[in-house]
């Protein structure tokens, strides 16, 4: 693979340009924050010498007038992509969510306008090319309409769906549109929530992510353990949810 990490600098987005770098994929990364690329790059470097030149690009998903500046840079260092990983998102609580509309309306600008407007960026670039691979992190989140996410599930709930009929409709052209949805997964973002007995770990689900892309499967859960949790969550009558805090 020559593969683009987006997020690439933390959590399992690093496990994964780790994972990829080891097995000998050319890896390129792109993050919000140029020191830490470089810090992330150079840690990569170190970890597996027979790495070529590793590159990097500030890109932020705040800013979409960046997003063809940091494909064009992956695309020169690379010499053309052929898969995309975006793990890059915002997160906050339900309350603070709640507390600030204007947090509200950034999160959800990044995670699903911002996120489709990157993928569609990519999406053009790898069917002129012929095609390739697409894996973007939504979450479990937005499986069903929780209490304690109702904005932030909001917002993956758009970007599955968006996920789901972009393999739809762009699988016989080449395109391969993974969706993975993160349960608990023990990362910064999670710092500080308790995690339950079934939380994840970033090298866990790198491990699953890079698999799924070999095999080219659509849609996966990680753990996997949050498919049978989630089966169980979307059937619940919704008297049910509305008295249950998860």
């Amino acid at each position: 693979m020559k593969a683009i990490v987006f997020g690439g600098t933390t959590g399992m987005g690093r496990a994964i340009a780790q994972r990829l770098a080891e097995r000998g994929d050319a890896v390129f990364l792109l993050s919000i924050d140029q020191e830490d690329l470089a810090r992330s790059a150079a840690d990569l470097k170190a970890r597996h010498p027979q790495q070529a030149d590793l590159g990097y690009a500030v890109c932020n998903l705040e800013e979409p007038q960046g997003f063809a500046a940091a494909l064009d840079a992956a695309d020169a260092a690379l010499g053309n992509f052929d898969t995309v990983i975006v793990t890059a998102a915002l997160f906050a609580s339900q309350e603070a969510l709640e507390a600030d509309i204007e947090l509200t309306r950034r999160l959800l600008t990044v995670n699903y306008a911002n996120t489709v407007v990157f993928c569609e960026h990519v999406r053009k670039r790898l069917l002129a090319r012929g095609g390739g691979h697409l894996a973007v992190f939504s979450s479990v989140a937005g499986d069903r309409g929780r209490k304690p996410v109702m904005i932030y599930g909001s917002s993956k709930a758009g970007l599955s769906v968006y996920l789901e009929a972009l393999d739809h409709k762009y699988h016989e052209a080449g395109l391969h549109v993974l969706c993975v949805k993160p349960g608990f997964v023990k990362t910064g973002m999670t710092a500080g929530l308790k995690p339950p007995p079934f939380a994840g770990e970033p090298e866990g689900v790198a491990k699953d992510v890079i698999r799924a892309l070999d095999r080219g499967t659509p849609l996966i859960y990680a753990p996997r353990i949050w498919r049978l949790v989630m089966l169980v969550i979307r059937h619940l009558p919704r008297f049910v949810m509305r008295k249950i805090a998860f």
